[in-house]
């Protein structure tokens, strides 16, 4: 009977043990996954990558005086009083104060976290957000002590490790490295294209065997462009040197020294897909005044930005010419250092754009560098066959660079030569290509049948623009059987 009993107490005693056990570990599992949805709910168990900053933004209203981040939140505050702080229930990683919408005003932009992948609302056929952590971009505006919800962005679809503001451009940097730009367009950021290319292809100089082939066969001018027009279309800008000025008329067709082009050779160029031709050389005035008047007229008219010249129906001098591409801004000159002789009527000197001015250049080119994100000069100049730069490009070289240009691209003396990455004492870098030579002509010498395509690349970076990817590849210019010309890329395409 005892022994029952003791059994019976001893099966009690476990029972109670087990179940003392279960709720144990249910209890401290319990707290476990509190103290785990504290933790994530306070948004401390977010990527270990993420940078928070913290910083003091001071406004220039003086209401509210500072702008404060600090501990993943913002704060505004007048002298010592707090007059808002960002709900707890967002975490803010980074903070900047700017006009980021051309308004006028100034914008508080928030890199931030919060639970759910939309701003305050969701689309309609979305039910229900979801519950995990994601990255937005806040703007808010700032005026006489209030904040007000200006844009508040769904899940931006990238993770974000630095943000920055370089003028009106927002740059977000992946965890990688990869950065991407965002620009406000009318109601919120837009993704822009932040790396622009650039193809610039040497003197288009159509020697008289050129031209007689192209009108003597029915395939036309296409030939001088077939093996680069992939390149073309690659590329975000194209510009090649018309070193000749065109003409409709057969009887003004001729070659060196006083060179008259067919038309049919610029509308190769446009059906190709060049963006920009640069006409101030010394044969743009071959043909005279008319013969620059054509030119221009027919480039303008196929939609080409033609550089250099000027029709004589225009009244006014015109130093640059400006090219956007997305919200990049670019400034291009281009000049000749003389005319062959030719002689302009005073109150038409504007018509080629020539290289001798100093003063007034470097005036031109601060006006312009008020405008543009990005300052290129084209400058034909040197001494013909020389390999190396001449005294007089290296004293140009040194004014450009001294004025804030940033590429410089040369041709005229139908040769390569070098090309280099120059920096100022500021720290402010210069890309200049002395020579690109050829693109095609019907010169005989070795050396000028060697012709080059100078590609670089615009990017915008977070420390601003950035010259990157800067090369020369050569081109090799062949007469076929036949008389034809043709350029293209050497099988081994190496840097010149």
């Amino acid at each position: 009977m005892n022994l029952s009993v003791n059994r019976n107490g001893q099966k009690a005693t476990d029972t109670n043990m087990n179940g003392n056990k279960i709720l144990f570990i249910a209890a401290a599992a319990a707290a476990v996954l509190t103290v785990i949805y504290i933790l994530w709910n306070g948004g401390c168990l977010l990527p270990l990558w993420i940078d928070w900053k913290d910083t003091t933004l001071y406004t220039d209203t003086g209401d509210p005086k500072e702008i404060v981040l600090e501990h993943k939140t913002i704060r505004l505050i007048n002298d010592t009083d707090v007059i808002w702080t960002m709900p707890k229930d967002i975490k803010v990683q980074d903070a900047a104060y700017c006009d980021i919408d051309s308004d006028g005003n100034k914008e508080l932009i928030l890199l931030c976290w919060k639970v759910g992948r939309y701003g305050e609302d969701k689309p309609f056929w979305v039910k229900r957000d979801e519950k995990k952590w994601s990255q937005h971009i806040f703007v808010y505006t700032v005026n006489d002590g209030k904040i007000k919800p200006k844009w508040m962005s769904s899940y931006i679809g990238q993770d974000v490790s630095q943000m920055n503001i370089y003028k009106q451009h927002l740059l977000l940097t992946a965890p990688n490295g990869q950065t991407s730009g965002w620009i406000w367009d009318s109601w919120g950021f837009t993704r822009e294209d932040i790396d622009i290319s650039f193809t610039v292809f040497g003197d288009n100089l159509i020697h008289e065997p050129i031209y007689r082939y192209g009108l003597d066969n029915a395939e036309g001018f296409d030939f001088l462009y077939e093996n680069v027009k992939d390149i073309i279309s690659e590329s975000d800008i194209s510009v090649i040197n018309q070193e000749t000025p065109l003409t409709d008329e057969a009887g003004k067709y001729s070659g060196y020294p006083r060179f008259g082009t067919p038309v049919e050779v610029g509308q190769a160029i446009a059906d190709a897909g060049f963006d920009i031709v640069t006409c101030a050389t010394n044969h743009a005035c071959d043909k005279g005044v008319s013969g620059i008047t054509f030119t221009k007229k027919f480039f303008d008219e196929h939609d080409i930005l033609c550089l250099g010249i000027q029709s004589e129906n225009e009244d006014e001098y015109v130093p640059y010419k400006m090219i956007s591409r997305g919200n990049t801004k670019f400034a291009l000159f281009n000049y000749t250092y003389g005319s062959n002789g030719f002689s302009f009527p005073d109150d038409k000197s504007y018509m080629l754009h020539i290289l001798n001015d100093k003063e007034q250049i470097q005036a031109d080119i601060k006006d312009a560098k008020t405008k543009a994100d990005i300052i290129m000069m084209f400058v034909h100049w040197g001494t013909e066959y020389n390999e190396q730069p001449d005294e007089m490009q290296k004293e140009w070289t040194q004014v450009f660079l001294e004025s804030g240009v940033d590429i410089v691209v040369g041709t005229h003396p139908h040769v390569l030569q070098p090309y280099e990455m120059l920096c100022d004492d500021s720290g402010h870098k210069m890309l200049v290509y002395y020579s690109i030579g050829n693109y095609i002509s019907a010169q005989k010498e070795k050396e000028c049948i060697k012709g080059g395509m100078a590609q670089f690349t615009i990017s915008l970076t977070q420390d601003g623009y950035e010259i990157e990817d800067y090369t020369l590849k050569p081109l090799m210019i062949t007469r076929q059987k036949g008389g034809k010309y043709t350029t293209s890329l050497p099988p081994s395409c190496n840097d010149y």
